[in-house]
């Protein structure tokens, strides 16, 4: 984990950022009787050389918002604003030249690989789009040279993704993002298909790589151990929206949601004295339909601390007045009216 100058301003700035899909019924002539509220009202800032990770669980709206970031999705509203410039608004010529700069890593190197192709027309394809980077006769060149870079032999460049493992296949997924020598990398599930061996080479590689280009990373998953090796900072979702937000020691050491102190007990440790003596904390029901969410906080249904004002107001994610002031990691922003650092009551 490389933690970026304090002092940095933010390459990308999310606002307000809104994804709805609409429900309709009908055959010949469709009426919308609802929406799925997949993204509302999601707000984060990343700043130049830092990984902010993105976890929640399934359903949760976190790939809805890295396809947003890479215009691979409109935003229903919000901002979404790339070195001051809100990107949303942009029109195709202006955005081609941003989305150079914003690339995406996808989750499944099995189907995010075209079988058809071989690595070297994969890796160089993006060249096709943006011939100013690499001209025709550098491109077999460069191709190598990402190959090497991500730590595959330059000789595999007619090779194609069957010929490789899923790690290998995720190294070439890689390449491929960074071939337009982006600033930004939004890297969805990157490391969840492959196994836990490969995994802990792809997270280093990926550091590696943030260190050597300086890149900024948006890195989305559910895996928290994994989030914490390589995260900067951590936003925590729930059924739409961003629950908390600080660096890794604030959320892991000091988290003051009840969502994500409800995580960080469900992830496995390794040391049986210390799983022994951790508290598991269970939640009751199931997660609510982003079509017909709750009330006030989306959580309440599930979480053990919820009031009647839970269901009346909708919490901000702002540092809570009663934590303000306290000093230390617990005063970071949490959207919950009683959020309460759980480590500080178990000491």
């Amino acid at each position: 984990m490389t933690t970026p100058p304090a002092q940095s301003e933010s390459i990308l700035e999310v606002r307000d950022l809104v994804k709805h899909y609409p429900l309709t019924q009908g055959i010949l002539i469709k009426k919308q009787i609802g929406a799925v509220r997949a993204v509302d009202g999601v707000s984060f800032g990343l700043r130049q050389g830092e990984t902010l990770g993105i976890v929640g669980e399934s359903g949760c709206g976190k790939s809805t918002v890295a396809k947003m970031l890479v215009s691979l999705e409109k935003p229903t509203a919000g901002q979404i604003l790339y070195k001051g410039e809100d990107v949303t608004k942009l029109s195709d010529r202006a955005l081609k030249a941003v989305r150079r700069n914003i690339q995406m890593v996808f989750q499944d190197p099995y189907t995010s690989l075209n079988p058809r192709m071989t690595v070297g027309d994969i890796i160089g394809e993006p060249y096709d789009i943006h011939p100013e980077v690499a001209p025709k006769g550098s491109r077999r060149a460069r191709v190598q040279e990402l190959l090497d870079v991500v730590g595959l032999n330059p000789e595999y460049i007619n090779r194609y993704p069957h010929q490789f493992s899923g790690g290998q296949r995720q190294r070439i997924g890689i390449a491929r993002g960074l071939a337009l020598r982006p600033e930004i990398i939004v890297a969805d599930e990157p490391v969840s298909a492959l196994d836990v061996s490969v995994q802990a080479q792809v997270v280093n590689l990926l550091e590696r790589l943030q260190d050597e280009f300086g890149l900024s990373y948006a890195f989305i998953a559910h895996d928290l151990s994994v989030v914490r090796h390589i995260s900067d900072r951590v936003a925590v979702m729930y059924l739409g929206r961003i629950v908390e937000l600080g660096t890794d020691v604030q959320i892991y050491d000091h988290a003051t949601h009840p969502y994500t102190q409800a995580l960080l007990s469900a992830v496995p440790v390794p040391d049986p004295e210390a799983r022994e003596g951790r508290e598991r904390i269970l939640l009751a029901g199931d997660v609510p339909s982003p079509a017909n969410p709750p009330s006030g906080c989306r959580f309440r249904t599930r979480c053990w601390k919820a009031q009647e004002r839970c269901a009346q107001e909708v919490p901000l994610l702002v540092v809570p007045p009663h934590l303000e002031g306290v000093g230390g990691p617990a005063e970071h922003p949490s959207a919950c009216f009683f959020a309460e650092d759980m480590s500080a009551t178990e000491e």
